[in-house]
């Protein structure tokens, strides 16, 4: 098996990558900025291009108080936001006074074979300085083989007074290709924030 080594003396003074590397490179597709949108959803980008999507969140500010955060999906050609979905949901989070620190299963907010919008962080903050961001991961949703799988990681701004991160995982049940996402809040409005759809090669 051959090596193939970079011919610099530091990473600084390589400006050519060895033939033999590849992937690994994430590639901007578009980018939505939300100013009081009931959703935001990307209806175009994701297909065979790349065999993994990101969805990077970026100070994502709810309208409404307590409301949650989430996605959903259309197949390629279907409408509504409403594929079966099964998922997991574990938190960790601690309060500003250090009054509460916790690491649970949240069995309220997964899926069995549900077709909800997927939570993907809970129980918002509105305090002007309150936001989440995280990502989405989406893998090979062009596979009509394969069922989709996705993972999330969400750090929010909580209740106005707690850090809590969220890590939801599952699948789509579909073998259909998946095309589009969307988010939404539970209640109210995206207020504003930025949400930026990356594929990687």
């Amino acid at each position: 098996m051959a090596l193939n080594f970079a011919n610099n003396n530091s990473l600084s003074a390589i400006t050519t990558k060895p033939s033999g590397l590849s992937g690994g490179i994430i590639n901007l597709i578009s980018t939505q900025t939300a100013s009081s949108s009931s959703t935001i959803s990307f209806t175009s980008g994701i297909d065979s291009t790349y065999d993994e999507y990101v969805f990077k969140f970026y100070n994502i500010h709810a309208q409404t108080a307590y409301a949650s955060f989430s996605f959903q999906a259309n197949a390629s050609g279907g409408s509504g936001f409403n594929e079966t979905i099964t998922s997991t949901f574990f938190e960790a989070k601690h309060n500003e006074n250090d009054s509460e620190a916790v690491l649970r299963y949240k069995s309220d907010d997964d899926q069995a074979q549900g077709t909800a919008y997927q939570k993907i962080s809970l129980s918002f903050g509105t305090d002007n300085d309150a936001s989440c961001s995280g990502t989405l991961q989406l893998f090979n949703p062009a596979s009509t083989v394969f069922v989709k799988h996705f993972i999330s990681t969400v750090q929010n701004y909580r209740d106005s007074n707690q850090s809590q991160i969220s890590y939801v995982a599952g699948y789509i049940n579909t073998t259909s290709a998946i095309d589009e996402i969307s988010f939404k809040f539970s209640s109210g409005n995206i207020d504003s924030g930025v949400i930026k759809l990356y594929g990687v090669s």
